[in-house]
């Protein structure tokens, strides 16, 4: 399992176009990704659970994986949260 806590840097937040980014390479991964703000937990792979977290700039957010590529999911999915992969 690899976790790992990303600040929201997109000045406009997980809106729907990097929410669908996120869920389109989140899908990529066998792994099980999970997403936790506010104390709310997520399927990282449901863009209604990403958008359901209002994701907004400044937001401290939780990513964990769990699987076989996680390894690689975890770089590529901390990229897209923290705006580099839009």
């Amino acid at each position: 399992m690899k976790e790992k806590t990303i600040v929201i840097q997109m000045e406009q937040g997980m809106h729907a176009r990097p929410a669908s980014v996120f869920v389109r390479e989140a899908g990529r991964f066998a792994s099980e990704v999970q997403l936790t703000a506010d104390g709310v937990t997520v399927n990282g792979k449901s863009i209604m659970g990403i958008l359901m977290l209002a994701l907004g700039p400044g937001t401290h957010v939780h990513l964990k994986i769990e699987g076989a590529d996680e390894d690689e999911a975890l770089e590529i999915l901390s990229g897209v949260l923290s705006g580099n992969a839009e």
